[in-house]
């Protein structure tokens, strides 16, 4: 045991253990299918702007109106 250094045992981390899956080349379907998840977050947030700045643009002008 490391008693003199403030225990810093394992402070380099620890190696992520791969599946059978990811040894034989599985994790290239499955970084395609983050690249996938990550394109459709980003249509879904611009739809979200976009919904949000069409909201704020009908409030103004109804306050205009007035």
């Amino acid at each position: 045991m490391a008693k003199g250094r403030n225990n810093l045992l394992g402070v380099g981390g620890q190696r992520r253990k791969l599946s059978r899956a990811d040894q034989q080349g599985a994790a290239q379907s499955r970084s395609a299918d983050r690249k996938a998840a990550v394109d459709q977050k980003q249509e879904l947030l611009k739809k979200m702007r976009e919904r949000a700045l069409g909201a704020e643009g009908a409030g103004t002008a109804a306050a205009g109106e007035e």
